[in-house]
Parts: C-alpha cells; sequence; structure tokens
C-alpha cells in the first residue's frame, strides 16, 4: 500500500496503522549517533524530575525505546501503542524480568487508567497524527488526568519549519514540488500532522498544561547525520553538549524536526 492509498483510508486509528507499516520505528531512535539525539535528549530531560519509586505512562510508546530504557533502569512501566506493527515490534524484545504493563489501545481513551496514578506521563506519538484540535485536547485532558498532581507531562511534536530543510537534503525540488501551501509555508498534515513552536505550546496552554521546558529535541541532527555520524565518540559526547547548550535557546526552537514541551500538572 503507498501513500496516496493511505491518504484515502477514512478510518483514522486504520490510517495510522498503514502509516507504520511504512515507518519503521523500531530503528528510528537508534541506529546512529545522529538519530540518537533525539532519544538522549529527551531522556535527559525526563530524568531531571524523575524520583526513585516513580510510575511512568508511555502513551504512543511506539517500538519501547522509551519504555524499556525506563523499565531497565527500575521503575515501573505502563505502556500504550495503538499500531500493530510498532506493538509487534516491541514485544519481540521484551525480557521476562521487564516491568512493563503493555496493552494496545487509543490515547483518546486511557480509562484503563486511574485517575491520577502516574508521576510521569509521555505523549510522544498520538500528537503526530491527530488531526483535529478537538481530539488533541481530549488527549491533553487525559493525559493530565492520569497524571498526579505536581507530576511531570512530556509532549513530542513534529516541528513544521524545519522539516522543509531536512526534505531538501534529500529532493533537490522539494520547493517548487513539495505538500506544503507555498504562500503560508504550512506543510500538508499527512502523513503526520506538524506544529510550529507557537501552534504547539498555544495547544498546551488551552489544555491548561503548565510549560516548564520547550526544547528542540534533535535539532539539526538529521540535516548535519552524515557529519555527526563521522565523529568520533570524544567529538560526538562534545556535541550532545553543544546541542544541549542551545535546545532551550528561543532563537533555535525551531531549528529541529522534533520538539519536546516539559509540562507539570497542577492540582485542580
Amino acid at each position: 500500500m503507498n501513500f496516496t492509498e493511505i491518504k484515502a483510508i477514512e478510518n483514522e486509528t486504520e490510517r495510522v496503522n498503514r502509516i507504520y507499516d511504512i515507518f519503521n520505528e523500531d530503528s528510528r531512535l537508534n541506529h546512529s549517533k545522529a538519530a540518537r539525539v533525539e532519544f538522549l535528549t529527551t531522556v535527559r530531560y525526563i530524568e531531571k524530575y524523575l524520583k526513585k519509586g516513580d510510575k511512568i505512562l508511555d502513551i504512543g510508546a511506539g517500538a519501547g525505546e522509551y519504555s524499556l530504557y525506563f523499565a531497565r533502569n527500575g521503575y515501573e512501566v505502563a505502556a500504550l501503542e495503538l499500531t500493530d506493527a510498532n506493538i509487534a515490534a516491541f514485544r519481540k524484545k521484551l525480557m521476562p524480568e521487564d516491568k512493563i504493563d503493555l496493552v494496545q489501545g487509543n490515547a483518546l481513551d486511557l480509562s484503563r487508567y486511574d485517575d491520577k496514578s502516574f508521576d510521569i506521563v509521555l505523549l510522544f506519538g498520538p500528537l503526530y497524527h491527530l488531526q483535529n484540535d478537538a481530539d488533541k485536547l481530549k488527549c491533553i485532558a487525559e493525559v493530565k488526568r492520569v497524571c498526579k498532581d505536581g507530576g511531570k507531562l512530556f509532549f513530542a511534536f513534529i516541528s513544521n519549519d524545519f522539516v522543509f530543510l531536512t526534505e531538501f537534503l534529500y529532493d533537490v525540488n522539494y520547493f517548487s514540488s513539495g505538500d506544503y501551501n507555498k504562500e503560508t509555508f504550512k506543510l500538508n498534515d499527512f502523513p503526520f500532522v506538524f506544529h510550529t513552536v507557537d501552534t504547539a505550546r498555544e495547544l498546551l496552554l488551552r489544555g491548561k498544561v503548565k510549560i516548564l521546558h520547550e526544547v528542540a529535541s534533535d535539532g539539526a541532527s538529521e540535516l548535519m547525520a552524515a557529519r555527526i555520524n563521522e565523529t568520533s565518540d570524544e567529538d560526538y559526547a562534545q556535541y550532545l553538549r553543544y546541542h544541549f547548550y542551545i535546545c532551550e535557546k528561543p532563537e533555535f526552537l525551531g531549528m529541529t524536526n522534533h520538539l519536546l514541551f516539559v509540562g507539570e500538572k497542577d492540582g485542580e
């Protein structure tokens, strides 16, 4: 099935399922030094707030990269993932000792989880696909419901404005033939839904999330992947320190394919 056929699928769950028959989420975060930047940055921010004994909910868990990392570092993890391909990849990696409650389900329905039952809630996939604001806000409300008062919320978005340059890297004709509005530079929301820094921030504020950090989680890493992947371990470590130095600077926030917003659940 190609993207044109997938785009024509009306059922959103089925459409997302078919997208991940094409995109290999299992290797996206770990196949190279450049690809690893997003994961390492995200873990760095989660670990700023993790405490011993915290419970983590990973919504849109993909192939389990974050769930497995935190479970194997001693945390109790619940993971929910929508797509068949990602669930299958995740289950292949599970070991008997992994303390993960993995279920297949939809981020819009977290009814299996009690109110205020998690210290950390990750939402790293669903906002890549939810098309309308009502569903996005419903998802955010569910995330807040299952998070403890004072708990931390982590949201990932795909950044509209920098994707142009990474697409241009692969297609010299992208600016004339790319799938975007040639006047407004808004990418068309398929196969993913794209947000600018401003629209991501506005969405979370509408959802009454207290924003603690706004992060360019992978920065220019895809654009510079060939060079990054050639670095020595010493130079790579220093590149990461540079990336961590700039990734919250307002002037660099849009310079990334992925945005990470860290929020806090206020008592309500």
